[in-house]
């Protein structure tokens, strides 16, 4: 099974580069990445993304706090385009699950990405909630968690085994902090991993030796020494 890669972007020039290179599957946006990338209306800002990224996969995410609010947002990100994602998140800002806005959601048969997932409960919360002739992904923030000195391998492992039977639902690796993670995904068969241009330009060049390695790493710190002229 391929490990599908999305690029954790909003930058519009950054997509465009990426929708013709064929490592890249698909992408996912946040509102942080929204603002980072200078978006000013989001509506506006996400068509204009839309019209060079048509056919592969994009999450765009609800801004809202209240269920309501949320609803009214995601139906309207959805009508965007077909191959877009709705992100939803798995609690509001007061710590309530959002189990009745993703389960109307994927009964219409919007595609969902539930993501700030953390917990192997949480997931099984959201899974019970998907209608499971939808799309939809659920999104575990693995790099956070190691961050905290958790280690996330466990909860994907349960996360994956619960949802393997279901091709509609895939189980995203987020977060990513370093290319090995993309190893460690392939690993555990995790469907999707999605991770910013820097780490997706290292992972062109996997299978580089330890020796060539070695060498550009004493090359590098031999010319840094050079160009700072140090004398002993």
């Amino acid at each position: 099974m391929k490990t599908k890669i999305f690029c954790d972007i909003a930058d519009y020039k950054t997509i465009k580069f990426f929708n013709n290179k064929n490592i890249v599957d698909g992408f996912t946006t946040n509102p942080s990445l929204m603002r980072l990338a200078g978006a000013k209306s989001y509506k506006e800002y996400s068509k204009k993304i839309l019209k060079v990224c048509k056919k592969k996969p994009i999450s765009f995410e609800v801004f809202a706090d209240s269920p309501k609010e949320m609803l009214k947002q995601a139906y309207v990100i959805n009508s965007w385009g077909k191959n877009i994602y709705v992100k939803i998140p798995v609690i509001n800002s007061k710590g309530v699950f959002m189990g009745s806005v993703i389960k109307e959601l994927s009964n219409k048969g919007i595609k969902l990405n539930i993501t700030a997932v953390y917990t192997y409960e949480q997931v099984k919360k959201i899974y019970n909630n998907l209608n499971k002739k939808t799309r939809s992904i659920i999104s575990i923030f693995a790099g956070r968690m190691a961050d905290k000195g958790k280690d996330p391998l466990p909860i994907f492992k349960k996360s994956i085994l619960l949802t393997k039977k279901n091709k509609n639902i895939e189980i995203l690796w987020a977060s990513t902090r370093e290319a090995y993670n993309y190893t460690q995904a392939k690993q555990i068969k995790c469907n999707i991993i999605t991770m910013p241009p820097k780490i997706i330009n290292q992972i062109s060049i996997f299978g580089k030796s330890f020796k060539s390695m070695t060498l550009d790493t004493v090359k590098g710190f031999l010319t840094d020494s050079k160009k700072s002229r140090f004398k002993l």
